[in-house]
């Protein structure tokens, strides 16, 4: 494995012979290590850090893994041939070549490697240089970065070797396979992390932005048990028929933590992707950005993962990657304000400024997907046309929108590439509460269940005159009644939809349906239909006719293959691939 060489702790070796006239000049650009290593807080400064270290082939909010590979998007931009990511949304040439998959678990484990230093750091130097208090809560708070780290690599590989600073302190990173433990086994680690965080760490963290706190890694343990409790993952043995009550109980005490702190659900949904709004009270958790005029520096801390992600001829390096589908598009359709569960996808639909509202939606749709004659992120002075699409015949017409700023906030852009100071939620409120009404259902707690849901969409009703007052007309949304909820199938369903709507385009949707172990049928069907798709006569998707999801191999990516032969023999391949 590729392993992290922290800059901060580079030691630079000079060889130096008996002949005077060698001058000894200490090396510029680095620290000694001893010295970095007694400056602890500066280490969990640098795990912090590493977070933001993201660029388009190794995003760290995961949308070419979570979006691109789901019935909620398609890859956008210039082509098929057009990054490595085309794999990704047709499944069937999925293989370990792909150098974004190994950029992605090569950064994954850099962060590891400097949280691990970060612990070794304080370990030495914690309570001496910090304080025990303070010292115990960044331990706290290096345990969740190493977890959120952790989970994500398991998350999308499965087969992972486990490297603490155990490991590191023995330089034993080469000798540690990624077969040494099973799925449930590394999960039971990952949790382990988020205890270690959940008991270190107080409610409110007041010195510094940013920081974990006990409710994030509250969030997080409910995210680790609500995974494994469907199952292991692949399908043959994930599902309703795999559920762990025990886990979706610990999901429910998890999520009270939340519930009761002082996060709550932002007023309008709209706001919630706003940068102004981006640590907001639906903020539990977020890897943060900054604009360059507010640090007077180059670039600010920019989100480079969705530098990719403008629109097409909206920015000046706008790429039009991260396209809504039209599968999603027709999901937000509503009959008497509620969805069109059976018969949502029989047309393709989509509404059109200035002609009647016949048909109706919820108005998330606005919030979510850019469309052609509409206001680009509610500026009207930036009106969408069909202009604003880089290649229409392959990717159709619209465009994403959560994870941009507005148009008239400027720009920054290096060349080629654009940057936008949009922090990346780890987990919004909305996000929490949809997992405590999954566990609710599962646990025969259904009216609970229906008033979280209800809550949200009652947000979503709220959420017209401020930002899309120029879409009232189309929109119309209703509460669930209680007879929606009396079967846990049906409640299932709506849970199901309500996060769909909610959550499109973060990042979720392929691990949902994973975790649901729906995610074949789901996409093989949604492969069948969206290859016909068309907007205004022009047809795009055409080669969906090549994907097929194959379950017992897909529902992992495959461990990347610089990283399989790096120390050959150490590593094995998960199941199906070569």
């Amino acid at each position: 494995m590729r392993f992290f060489k922290s800059y901060l702790l580079a030691i630079a070796a000079l060889g130096m012979t008996s002949c005077n006239d060698f001058i000894d000049v200490p090396p510029t650009g680095v620290v000694d290590g001893e010295l970095a290593y007694s400056q602890p807080d500066k280490m969990v400064n640098a795990a912090y850090a590493s977070l933001g270290d993201c660029w388009y082939t190794y995003p760290f909010n995961l949308w070419p893994y979570g979006d691109l590979s789901s019935d909620d998007c398609v890859k956008g931009g210039g082509g098929t041939t057009d990054t490595g990511y085309h794999p990704m949304e047709i499944w069937t040439t999925l293989t370990s070549t792909p150098g974004e998959l190994d950029e992605l678990w090569y950064r994954l484990y850099c962060n590891i490697s400097r949280c691990n230093r970060a612990l070794v750091a304080l370990e030495e130097y914690g309570d001496e240089k910090l304080g025990k208090t303070t010292a115990d809560q960044r331990r706290g708070e290096v345990h969740f970065l190493r977890g959120h780290s952790y989970f994500k690599l398991l998350t999308m590989f499965r087969q992972i070797p486990w490297v603490d600073e155990e490991v590191f302190k023995n330089n034993s990173q080469e000798q540690t396979p990624n077969n040494q433990f099973t799925y449930e086994e590394l999960f039971n680690k990952v949790i382990n992390e988020f205890e270690l965080a959940y008991n270190a760490l107080p409610m409110e963290v007041t010195d510094g932005g940013g920081r974990a706190n006990k409710v994030a890694a509250a969030a997080y343990l409910a995210k680790c048990y609500l995974t494994i409790a469907w199952g292991d993952g692949y399908e043959k043995s994930t599902g309703v028929n795999f559920i762990n009550r025990n886990y979706m109980e610990k999901v429910i005490e998890y999520t009270e933590v939340v519930k009761n702190s002082r996060y709550d659900y932002l007023a309008d949904f709209g706001d919630i992707f706003l940068p102004e709004y981006k640590n907001s009270s639906e903020s539990v958790f977020a890897v943060q950005t900054s604009q360059y005029t507010e640090d007077n520096t180059r670039f600010g801390r920019a989100n480079w993962s969705n530098m990719l992600n403008g629109c097409w001829g909206m920015w000046s390096c706008g790429w039009d990657f991260h396209k809504p589908s039209q599968d999603l598009v027709n999901a937000y359709k509503t009959k008497n304000g509620l969805p069109l569960f059976d018969d949502y996808d029989n047309t393709d639909d989509y509404p059109l400024s200035g002609e009647t509202a016949v048909q109706k939606w919820d108005p998330r749709l606005f919030h979510t997907v850019g469309m052609p004659t509409f206001p680009y992120k509610y500026e009207e002075a930036y009106m969408m046309t069909m202009d604003n699409s880089r290649t229409p015949n392959t990717y159709g017409f619209y465009t994403s929108l959560k994870d941009v700023p507005q148009r008239s906030a400027g720009e920054t852009f290096d060349g080629s590439w654009q940057a936008f100071a949009m922090n990346d939620y780890v987990f919004r409120y909305t996000d929490v509460m949809l997992m405590r009404a999954e566990a609710l259902i599962e646990l025969d707690r259904m009216e609970e269940a229906r008033t979280i849901i209800n809550d949200i969409r009652r947000r979503a009703a709220n959420s017209i005159d401020k930002h899309i007052a120029y879409a009232s007309d189309f929109c119309e949304i209703a509460e669930y009644p209680a007879s929606d909820f009396t079967s846990k199938e049906n409640a299932r369903v709506r849970l199901r939809w309500e996060r769909r709507l909610e959550m499109a385009m973060e990042s979720s949707r392929y691990f949902d349906l994973r975790r649901w172990g729906v995610a074949s049928e789901v996409l093989n069907a949604y492969f069948a239909k969206e290859k016909n798709a068309s907007y205004e006569g022009v047809r795009y998707g055409q080669y969906y006719e090549e994907a097929r999801y194959t379950a017992g191999k897909n529902e992992f990516y495959p461990i990347p293959y610089n990283q399989l032969y790096y120390v050959p023999g150490l590593y094995v391949q998960n199941l199906g691939y070569n």
